[in-house]
């Protein structure tokens, strides 16, 4: 199912890759979700998590590796962290 979301949020809205771009939005509030792989780093997961829990944005863990993800988003780069913007 959210690889399904994650398809269509893509399809539908702007992404932002990379950890710090999704933490400095999350602290801004520019952010309304944020997708992290099962390979993203884990001081950025945290990290991540908190700011969205903090700021009552939706964070949603993917079963799929960076690699994948990439490949979804038609990028030829590992992608760990995808936000979208409000």
């Amino acid at each position: 199912m959210t690889i399904a979301e994650l398809r269509k949020d893509l399809k539908t809205k702007k992404p932002i890759f990379g950890a710090d771009k999704a933490i400095k939005g999350l602290k801004t509030g520019n952010i309304e979700k944020v997708y992290l792989s099962k390979t993203c780093k884990e001081e950025y997961r945290k990290d991540i998590e908190r700011y969205c829990k903090l700021s009552d944005v939706t964070v949603i863990s993917l079963k799929e590796g960076g690699d994948e993800i990439g490949a979804i988003c038609k990028k030829p780069f590992v992608i760990s962290i995808i936000s979208f913007a409000k």
